[in-house]
């Protein structure tokens, strides 16, 4: 009769003891338990938020439904030159950012992948990736402001005006060049792994196929990073739309951008009642980092296989 219910050779009897089923619900309940902090934390500060920007953006302020602050967000002049200014600031931000960086990703690559001089410049990287806002605008200004460290070299000791008009800094095309100075870093973290996913055996077998330098990169190089770079092109897109702080210490009259917009909008002690206004452009800009992260999301999807 023992022998009759004994289990049978290689055979594993359900339950906690022997990991089983319960034991798997049990695992499963922790790791559901785990995440509750990091669900809150993306309820608090992510969802909530754009639930509050949405409602508000087809409320009044008495709480009545409209459409009026986001048809505003199309029709109005500023508004729309906002969004395209950002749009174009992003964009060759973005561009230089994904240029400069990927020849420096290029060159740090080819290096010793365990040398000194890689990890100083991952480690820096990674340092002025996250070095903006006011303490950015600040470096700037103390370098090539009307009072510079620069700009006074130039005039005092060369006598040579470099900069005949350092107005430029606190023009579009200044916050473009201090843009760039955080996003060639940025590009730096996000594209090296897919150069060091490149293999060597590849490079070798098209030359053994009788390809060139020139026919590797078109063929098999170029094909294999197109998914990385562009998905990184994207990520400094949005790096650059969204920023705020470093272009409210530059630029502090007339707000070309829409993040000032927004701000302008909250604060404004000239015209007052216009939150709801600065929540539809805020679901605007929602609704352009969307796409473009769906879009990041996918290319990533497809660029991954060449970075295990």
């Amino acid at each position: 009769m023992a022998q009759a219910t004994a289990s049978a050779p290689g055979t594993q009897a359900a339950g906690p003891a022997s990991r089983g089923a319960g034991s798997r619900r049990l695992r499963g309940a922790r790791n559901y338990i785990a995440l509750i902090p990091f669900h809150a934390y993306v309820g608090v500060f992510l969802i909530l938020p754009t639930l509050i920007v949405t409602v508000g953006a087809f409320t009044t302020l008495e709480g009545g439904l409209t459409l009026d602050n986001v048809i505003r967000m199309f029709t109005d002049d500023t508004f729309v030159s906002a969004f395209l200014k950002s749009i174009q600031l992003a964009l060759t931000t973005a561009i230089a950012g994904a240029i400069f960086g990927a020849l420096l990703a290029w060159a740090v690559a080819r290096g010793d992948p365990n040398g000194q001089l890689r990890q100083v410049v991952v480690a820096a990287s990674g340092v002025l990736a996250q070095f903006g806002g006011v303490m950015l605008a600040f470096a700037f200004l103390a370098t090539f402001g009307f009072n510079g460290l620069v700009t006074l070299f130039f005039q005092d000791v060369i006598q040579f005006d470099v900069l005949p008009d350092p107005s430029w800094l606190y023009s579009l095309t200044g916050l473009a060049v201090v843009y760039t100075y955080f996003q060639i870093p940025l590009m730096l973290i996000v594209f090296l792994p897919s150069l060091d996913g490149l293999r060597q055996e590849w490079y070798d077998a098209s030359a053994s196929l009788g390809g060139g330098a020139w026919a590797f990169w078109r063929n098999v190089g170029g094909p294999i990073l197109a998914p990385s770079f562009l998905g990184a092109l994207l990520l400094l897109f949005t790096n650059a739309f969204s920023a705020y702080a470093t272009a409210a210490a530059l630029i502090s009259q007339g707000a070309p951008l829409i993040t000032l917009q927004i701000a302008n909008q909250f604060q404004s002690e000239v015209v007052l009642g216009q939150e709801n206004v600065g929540k539809a452009l805020a679901l605007g800009m929602i609704i352009v980092v969307s796409v473009v992260m769906a879009a990041y999301a996918f290319i990533q999807k497809r660029a991954s296989r060449w970075v295990r």
